[in-house]
């Protein structure tokens, strides 16, 4: 007894060759794209099946599927049993695509089986074939499908027609459900049907208690089967007599609706449950035309696009949340009564699922994280590299290989520091400006943008800090408009010169190194953070702006970090502060993950309190201010009498790590 199989690389396909090759069948011949022998062979050694396994060199696209006239002379009357396979089982595929691998691809497919006088033409089809009929589908029925518009469901119920309709040789056509992994490893290929919304699931995880109870859609069934359910049913009817002509559902006995089964996965991902489903059908009486009408106005649709590529939700999974079908299989269930083949109950295997995607198949995984990743063939540019933070970023972007531009007013400390860089194998490109001065930003801009055709990221790090409460700036507005000058303008001036290039090279991101002060509104640094403050509101307002020419915008709330800027205030010695590095490790984040915002724990705190409890949250700053004095330099002294620090102002910063006080 021989076999041919195509599709026999894919997912269901390699394991119903093993099945075959483990029952000790025959020869099973198996078809093959010229382009696809190496994988063919790493699957021949992985099944074990030696010779018994014999490539067949074709195309699902070409007549009798392209295999060569000497061939099909080998097969004829070989061949007892059939199976084709080969086909698109995915809802985001392209129409075209769908038709030619499953309608031309299986009328291709009957032609060769039919050349080579096949003993039965098994056909794998699927429950899409009904379309959206409304109720029960059985398995004698055919023509009753409604609702065929979406490509998926027209070629796989056209792809079967063709099998009723033009296969001259005997043919069974099976039926699966939404075919899921392996109920016993949970071995999956490829991510569709639930797997859509395991990443949901997952970011609900990481984000909220597993008790928390959530509101939710119920819809319609779901019918869910494993891989292995499946090749065994198949395998086990296809051999059975007396079969030919009909059609088995290879499905559920009791499926259950999509808000259970997706329950069933946020417990197997411990994520949060819906505790109140509300059944998507209340929605049903706003006529369809309305909802499509507001589907394509341009920022709902770029609204859903965001959505959807975010969480890898293909948009066209949402149709079908109310999909009224459900699958008789009491035929099938006869043939496989006293066999012990049965679908699994979903609940009883979906933490293998969920545990095997997450280990294997996670889009995050496959994701290049690393800061190298992020920057190769990129030009970053960093302000205020001479020393502290800008310094520390710098080193780390060349310990990634970066390409660095480097600017400081001092152009003596500049080439140290590209010394350094040089050492752990960077790239560094010097160029002075003194960002306070407008007319040189716009010269900086202009040169670098001559230079180095532009630049990809720009980390807005030079700046200036001032730690002098409001009574001693009386008479010293200059503290406001110096800061101001730097920390807004000149940041502003420089960002602006970047755009354009970023604009034209169709992606760009900035980053602001703005305080944790604009969080928690520390005493004493009213001139400082409301430059800082003024960054960020631009940053949002830009980013808004510039979000469809993928140009992105984050804003690094640093905490206090030991650096010359804080020198002046000696208390700052005896405090607990980030070290360069620490803020180094923040832009890194920056850069690679692209956030809006990067705060710490502390910093989000604070901003949460100013909005739960502003007076009681005044009342603790106050007695921060009262706590902590002005420093000598602040007071217009030589000396700092008050360098020392007592146990409580220490008990206090310790408290509150990474603070200005």
């Amino acid at each position: 007894m021989a076999y041919f199989v195509t599709g026999a690389t894919g997912f269901i396909g390699k394991r119903l060759v093993q099945k075959l090759l483990n029952e000790k069948r025959g020869t099973i011949y198996v078809l093959t794209r010229s382009g696809s022998k190496k994988k063919l062979n790493q699957l021949i050694k992985q099944w074990g099946g030696g010779d018994r396994i014999v490539p067949v060199t074709g195309d699902l696209s070409r007549n009798k599927l392209g295999v060569s006239a000497a061939k099909l002379k080998e097969l004829k009357g070989n061949i007892k049993h059939f199976y084709h396979l080969a086909a698109i089982y995915d809802l985001s595929a392209s129409a075209e695509a769908q038709e030619t691998a499953n309608i031309e691809g299986t009328r291709n497919a009957i032609q060769l089986a039919e050349a080579i006088e096949a003993g039965c033409f098994h056909h794998t089809s699927s429950i899409a074939a009904a379309g959206t009929y409304s109720g029960v589908f059985r398995e004698d029925m055919f023509e009753e499908a409604e609702g065929l518009g979406h490509p998926y469901f027209r070629t796989k119920h056209d792809s079967e027609g063709i099998v009723r309709k033009e296969c001259d040789i005997p043919w069974r056509v099976y039926r699966p459900g939404v075919v899921v992994g392996d109920s016993k490893t949970g071995e999956m290929d490829k991510i569709d049907g639930p797997y859509y919304l395991f990443k949901s699931l997952q970011k609900l995880r990481n984000n909220m208690p597993k008790w928390m109870p959530l509101v939710g859609l119920e819809g319609g069934t779901w019918n869910i089967v494993p891989v292995d359910f499946v090749v065994d049913a198949m395998t086990y009817i296809s051999h059975q007599r007396g079969l030919n002509g009909q059609c088995f559902h290879l499905t559920e006995d009791n499926p259950r609706r999509i808000g259970e089964v997706i329950n069933i996965f946020a417990d197997a991902a411990h994520a949060p449950q819906m505790t109140m489903r509300i059944n998507a059908k209340m929605f049903s009486f706003i006529p369809s035309y309305i909802v499509s009408g507001v589907a394509e106005i341009p920022p709902v649709q770029r609204f859903i696009n965001a959505i959807s590529n975010d969480l890898g939700i293909p948009a066209d999974l949402l149709k079908f949340v109310n999909h009224p079908t459900r699958f008789d299989n009491r035929e099938t269930r006869k043939i496989l009564k006293g066999t012990g083949i049965k679908a699994p109950d979903i609940k009883d295997y979906a933490w293998r699922l969920w545990d095997y995607w997450e280990r294997n198949m996670d889009p995050d995984l496959f994701i290049d994280r690393s800061l190298g990743g992020r920057i190769s063939g990129k030009v970053v540019m960093v302000t205020g590299a001479s020393s502290g933070i800008g310094e520390a970023t710098a080193l780390r972007l060349a310990e990634a290989g970066g390409k660095v531009v480097i600017v400081a007013r001092n152009a003596d400390k500049l080439k140290a520091t590209a010394e350094k860089m040089k050492k752990v194998g960077g790239e560094a490109y010097i160029y002075t400006c003194d960002i306070s001065d407008l007319d040189d930003c716009d010269r900086l801009a202009e040169q670098v943008n001559k230079d180095l055709g532009g630049i990809d990221i720009l980390i807005n790090n030079a700046g200036r800090s001032i730690r002098r409460s409001v009574a001693l700036s009386f008479d010293r507005f200059h503290d406001y408009e110096r800061t101001m000058q730097l920390n807004y303008f000149g940041c502003l001036r420089l960002t602006m010169g970047f755009l354009p290039k970023m604009i034209e090279k169709r992606g760009g991101h900035v980053i602001n190194i703005s305080s944790i002060g604009v969080l928690s509104y520390s005493p004493r640094f009213s001139a400082y953070v409301a430059s800082k403050a003024a960054l960020d509101a631009f940053s949002q307002c830009a980013a808004s702006e510039f979000s469809s020419d993928n140009i992105r915008f984050t804003t690094i709330n640093m905490p206090l970090v030991r650096t010359p800027m804080i020198a002046p205030t000696k208390m700052y010695n005896h405090v607990p502060t980030y070290t360069p590095e620490e803020a180094a490790d923040l832009v890194a984040e920056a850069i690679i993950k692209r956030p809006k915002r990067i705060a710490t724990r502390l910093g989000t705190t604070a901003s949460v309190m100013h909005s739960l409890a502003p007076k009681l949250t005044e009342v603790v700053l106050n007695t921060a201010f009262t706590l902590f004095p002005d420093s000598a330099a602040a007071r217009g002294e030589k000396s700092d009498k008050a360098a020392a620090v007592s146990a409580e102002q220490m008990a206090f910063a310790q408290l509150t790590r990474g603070i200005h006080w």
